[in-house]
């Protein structure tokens, strides 16, 4: 299997920032949770039937400018390899699809590399039977468990094309919270309000890192590969603020900042759903010309009239976290449419009574599976 690019790893971690900087800032009041890896895989397989200045602009706004597409899906064919796994204590799966409109025919060698680099299964279905939404919402709920449902509400007259990718991770601590430490205590809300909220608490060593205007801490599952790290903006500081400080450079210098430190942590228990249309988000990026009816070129997934364009992007997620661990799942349609360094002697306290941000990332590959920010646990 071909190693992943380095430059593909700070392309992956620039687009999933850059997005969810934007996702959160559109919707500042709400808890926010997607899976940039998720995104990226549909977009990825996508844009395999881009050809030209469209193909040219999503790998842009992917992070991918430059590259060319094989080497762009090798890299995806072994990110999915790698992070995929199913050991005790820690589950992640990812599973690809292709939902074509039965009767217009595609590319055979669009349809072979969605099969050779991500695995895709590929499907005709009959769009007009009412029971179509239902044949690709029961694949997506299997695949992640039952977590997400009702990806595909309707299936317009234009739409010709679904490309799915459905994510799912459960994972226990490698350091499980006790249950019996659990008690209710205030967390402060955006309006100023509180709430009571069920807050976990541990004390032990933590990898730890007191930022600028930050505190945070990793919480490894199961195998010590995946883990989840959680940042706490300071008293006085914003949620918003500490999000316009999550770039890749500054990732790429706070991930080498942890160290081991003696502490206690105390952080809610929370559960959420996000359910979000991105067509504004990836245009602004970079990929308007993707969404254009009369621009888009997509003619590597079918040569002949009518044009091919993305019509809408949708991507739902789940999270929960609890004493034991973390389940989260996630995924995105891609409907097409036609025109026609640290002290440590002293121990730290993070109580996370505000709204917070939390990644979970895979520390071999360095992706970010998934992010979330937290304003109402």
């Amino acid at each position: 299997m071909n190693a992943i690019r380095p430059e593909f790893t700070q392309a992956a971690t620039t687009f999933a920032l850059d997005l969810f900087r934007r996702v959160a800032r559109q919707d500042a009041d709400k808890n926010v949770f997607i899976s940039p890896a998720n995104i990226a895989i549909a977009l990825a397989m996508t844009a395999n039937g881009a050809r030209g200045e469209t193909l040219q602009a999503m790998l842009a706004a992917m992070g991918n400018e430059g590259a060319t597409l094989e080497a762009m899906n090798a890299d995806y064919a072994a990110l999915q390899a790698l992070l995929r796994r199913e050991d005790p204590g820690l589950v992640l799966t990812i599973a690809n699809s292709l939902w074509a409109r039965a009767g217009v025919p595609f590319n055979a060698d669009f349809l072979q590399r969605t099969r050779r680099f991500y695995d895709a299964e590929i499907s005709e279905l009959d769009f007009a039977q009412p029971d179509a939404p239902d044949v690709i919402n029961g694949w997506v709920s299997d695949k992640t468990n039952g977590k997400i449902q009702g990806i595909v509400n309707d299936i317009p007259p234009d739409a010709v094309l679904f490309l799915i990718s459905a994510i799912y991770f459960n994972g226990a601590w490698q350091t499980p919270f006790k249950a019996e430490l659990t008690q209710d205590l205030p967390f402060n809300l955006l309006d100023g309000s509180q709430k009571q909220a069920p807050t976990m608490a541990r004390s032990g060593t933590f990898e730890y890192l007191k930022g600028s205007d930050f505190q945070a801490v990793r919480l490894p599952y199961a195998g010590n590969t995946l883990r989840m790290v959680v940042f706490l903006p300071d008293e006085g500081r914003t949620l918003a603020e500490f999000e316009s400080m999550l770039t890749s450079e500054n990732w790429a210098t706070w991930r080498a900042q942890f160290a081991p430190k003696p502490g206690q942590l105390l952080l809610p228990r929370f559960k959420a759903t996000y359910d979000i249309t991105l067509n504004d988000v990836l245009q602004a990026m970079g990929m308007a010309v993707a969404f254009d009816p009369y621009k888009a070129d997509f003619s590597g997934m079918r040569p002949i009239p009518p044009v091919v364009f993305i019509s809408r992007v949708r991507h739902l997620a789940y999270v929960d976290v609890n004493e034991a661990g973390t389940e989260a799942a996630a995924a995105t349609s891609v409907q097409m449419g036609v025109t026609s360094a640290m002290p440590t002697e002293d121990a730290f306290t993070m109580r996370v009574d505000r709204p917070f941000c939390f990644v979970i990332e895979d520390s071999n590959t360095g992706s970010l599976i998934f992010i979330g920010a937290i304003v109402e646990p």
